[in-house]
């Protein structure tokens, strides 16, 4: 297929003049379709409805530990709860403090503990001059909204295949004191779909940060949600509390995930794991700010899954229902977009998410068209913080949610909108006295 970048202005123009034809036509449809989130199907929920009737009011509400789970007690999570996430996990048990029904939730406790009282006897962040995180981009809009929210100050770094750009995290780290923190999607990074490197890992753990107080925020949302069932074709994500307490840096990671895109969105359960250290001052805040969190959904979670074999064999069921989508997406822009020149997409193995990379000053337009002819996407911009992507490029594309007969409609249209709006460019440039070649894509 020819790039755009060598048409003349008068096959641009007549090519334009085809998509916008077609454009309209799309319009017409009246389409009403949703690729905004990374959210499960009707389908996917629907799988797991039995989860309800493992509980009952003739249940044994007694854990293995002979806890009342209707009753107060237990502040840190019921032990089997504990074991569960931390197979999710790949950590200890002892590491392990279940919390309520969402990961996002203690992010932001964690954050905000730190803010007001400091982080294991440090001085509260609210107290110093500049607060600054690390922000691998792009990334997660929703832990970028967190830091914002408490006005501290984010830095890119450049997301690559292996992970973050080590090189500059080593750098920035050691040498400004302000630098608290990082935010981390280690295994199918939201949106890229990428796992850090064993060495990524490896560097993490053996960070020399200024700042005593710095922590790695290491969101394991996606460690068990692979595409494929082969082995081949999964993810391995090195275990970092374990290569931090190699490296002497035993404190340095909060580590967190939940079940919320294993049984239901914000009705599952959330974990944080941690050293030894990081837990007691957690425990302590925790016995001012809660009883205790739901121990009969903990349990109800326990006696469905059973073992960790038990999750694996459903995510099994979840990847039966994406693995379709995904590929048909791929399939899509593979047939439609590969050597235009207009634009570069990410292949994962895994998670709920394909990052498009688009010409440089299109991301935004181009997502606007969409939702003109009904179909809403994730807002470009929104995967950099504060919403501003430098370059204008990005689009995260979330599969999950529509139908296979939507999703097959919204993709074409996307491509649709690439491919209008790449011209449009294009021509802006010739309009300018450019040759057609200046606007490359970001990346």
């Amino acid at each position: 297929m020819k790039a755009y970048q060598e048409l003349s202005r008068e096959e641009l123009l007549s090519l334009k003049a085809k998509l916008e034809k077609d454009y309209e036509d799309v319009k017409g449809k009246g389409l009403k379709l949703d690729m905004s989130r990374g959210k499960p199907s009707v389908a996917q929920l629907e799988m797991g409805m039995d989860i309800f009737d493992v509980l009952n009011s003739q249940s044994d509400m007694i854990s293995r530990e002979g806890v009342d789970v209707r009753n107060y007690g237990v502040l840190d999570g019921l032990s089997e709860a504990k074991h569960m996430m931390a197979n999710i996990m790949g950590v200890q048990a002892e590491n392990v403090i279940i919390y309520g029904n969402a990961s996002l939730n203690i992010m932001y406790d964690a954050v905000s503990s730190a803010v007001t009282h400091g982080v294991m006897g440090s001085t509260p962040w609210c107290r110093l001059d500049k607060v600054k995180f690390l922000c691998p981009v792009p990334g997660y809009d929703r832990h970028f909204a967190i830091t914002q929210y408490f006005g501290i100050e984010m830095i890119t770094v450049p997301m690559t295949p292996q992970g973050p750009d080590m090189d500059l995290v080593e750098k920035l780290v050691s040498e400004d004191e302000s630098i608290k923190g990082i935010w981390c999607v280690p295994k199918y990074s939201n949106p890229q779909g990428y796992t850090y490197s064993d060495e990524t890992v490896r560097r993490f753990a053996n960070l020399k940060p200024a700042a005593k107080d710095f922590r790695i925020f290491w969101d394991n949302a996606y460690s068990v949600h692979h595409l494929y069932d082969e082995e081949e074709r999964q993810d391995q994500l090195l275990e970092i509390l374990s290569e931090c307490e190699k490296a002497g840096n035993p404190d340095m990671v909060y580590e967190f995930a939940s079940t919320s895109k294993i049984s239901f969105s914000g009705a599952g359960v959330a974990a944080i794991a941690s050293s030894q250290k990081n837990l007691e001052c957690i425990r302590k805040a925790l016995t001012i700010q809660t009883i205790g969190y739901d121990k009969i959904n903990q349990l109800r979670h326990v006696r469905y899954f059973k073992d960790f074999e038990g999750i694996k064999a459903h995510m099994r069921k979840h990847a039966a229902l994406m693995r379709p989508k995904f590929e048909a997406v791929l399939k899509v822009l593979e047939e439609e977009l590969a050597g235009t020149g207009i634009g570069e997409w990410t292949r994962p193995n895994g998670g709920y998410f394909i990052s498009f990379e688009s010409m440089e000053g299109c991301a935004k337009e181009i997502v606007a068209k969409c939702k003109e002819a009904g179909v809403t996407m994730t807002g470009a911009g929104a995967t950099y913080p504060y919403g501003r992507d430098p370059r204008d490029s990005n689009i995260r594309i979330a599969p999950t949610y529509p139908s296979p007969e939507e999703l097959a409609l919204a993709t074409d249209l996307f491509v649709l909108c690439v491919k209008l709006v790449s011209v449009e460019k294009l021509l802006e440039n010739y309009a300018g006295g450019g040759n057609g070649f200046s606007d490359r894509l970001a990346g």
